[in-house]
């Protein structure tokens, strides 16, 4: 059995708990689906954010959910503008429509990952 230390505070004895680190947390920032991914859990799956937060797992599973993010978003972005015939030729004879098309493939992209990846 662990032995537990208390702090005294107004008459009433709280644990120490002492929350474990991740030892590459400050060596390794989180891009922007993790931090996506970070809000969703604060948010709306607070329990699965605290039990990752107290084991220490929370900074080393943001890190997976960004990585995989990135390699998912690029390759998703191949192969949509490879399907859709959206080339190089086609930005140098119109722009805007390029334009356009890559925004389009970027919205559903990055819906496919927030549904998959970010809110699962």
């Amino acid at each position: 059995m662990r032995d537990i230390t208390h702090a005294e505070v107004n008459d009433y004895l709280i644990p120490n708990i002492v929350i474990a680190q991740d030892e590459s947390e400050e060596n390794a920032p989180i891009g922007i689906w993790g931090q996506r991914r970070l809000n969703h859990l604060k948010e709306y799956r607070p329990i699965l954010y605290t039990n990752l937060l107290l084991s220490g797992k929370l900074w080393m599973h943001l890190r997976e959910i960004d990585a995989t993010a990135r390699e998912r978003q690029e390759r998703l972005m191949q192969q949509f503008t490879e399907a859709e015939g959206i080339t190089e030729q086609l930005k140098a004879e119109n722009a805007m429509l390029w334009v356009g098309k890559i925004n389009n493939i970027r919205s559903r992209v990055e819906e496919i990952i927030h549904t998959e990846l970010i809110y699962s």
